[in-house]
């Protein structure tokens, strides 16, 4: 598995390797002793998966506060997204900046994001499909959201704001200025 960092400490690309012949296909996407090898003692507790219709579907930017934070593993399993991760620690050189990486059934890229970021993505096809393994329990107590197109973030999404399909959950998100974050970063 090839792994790449990012322009922000401890977010990662990760590119499995695929043997392809003229069935299709195989991919070894996770194995614990290498993972835990490359980003330190994280387990995986929980997987979600998330199925869109449409392409221009918003999901996110999503949070669990410490200390129900959470690490994520997000595949693309059917079409394609942009996935984009916000590094929320304070004291990181990076807070408020953000990654965004094409994760597609074509390319098979991961992301990992270790707790203290937070979560979203676009879809760019139709029916596609995310899977992500969590490194804590969903809790609703401790569940929070990061407005998606807040300017102060300056993320390029693929998708005008008046086209974006969104739930109404996560229209109401606070922007950065005003997120209450608990994560504290530490090199």
């Amino acid at each position: 598995m090839l792994i790449e960092s990012t322009t922000i400490p401890g977010l990662l690309l990760l590119k499995p390797e695929r043997r392809i012949d003229p069935r299709g296909y195989f991919t070894e996407t996770f194995r614990a002793d290498q993972f835990q090898a490359m980003v330190g003692p994280f387990a995986f507790v929980q997987e979600n998966q998330s199925f869109s219709r449409k392409a221009g579907t918003v999901r996110g930017l999503h949070f669990q506060l410490a200390p129900r934070a959470q690490g994520k593993l997000v595949t693309c399993i059917a079409g394609s997204l942009l996935d984009v991760a916000v590094d929320l620690r304070k004291g990181s050189p990076a807070f408020g900046r953000s990654v965004a990486v094409v994760l597609s059934e074509e390319n098979g890229h991961q992301l990992w994001m270790p707790p203290g970021f937070a979560h979203g993505f676009c879809t760019l096809k139709d029916r596609t499909s995310i899977s992500y393994k969590v490194t804590d329990y969903y809790s609703p107590d401790h569940d929070r959201g990061l407005q998606w197109n807040d300017p102060a973030l300056a993320i390029e999404w693929p998708v005008a704001a008046g086209n974006a399909i969104l739930s109404d959950r996560d229209q109401r998100h606070p922007n950065l200025s005003d997120l209450h974050s608990n994560f504290v970063f530490s090199p």
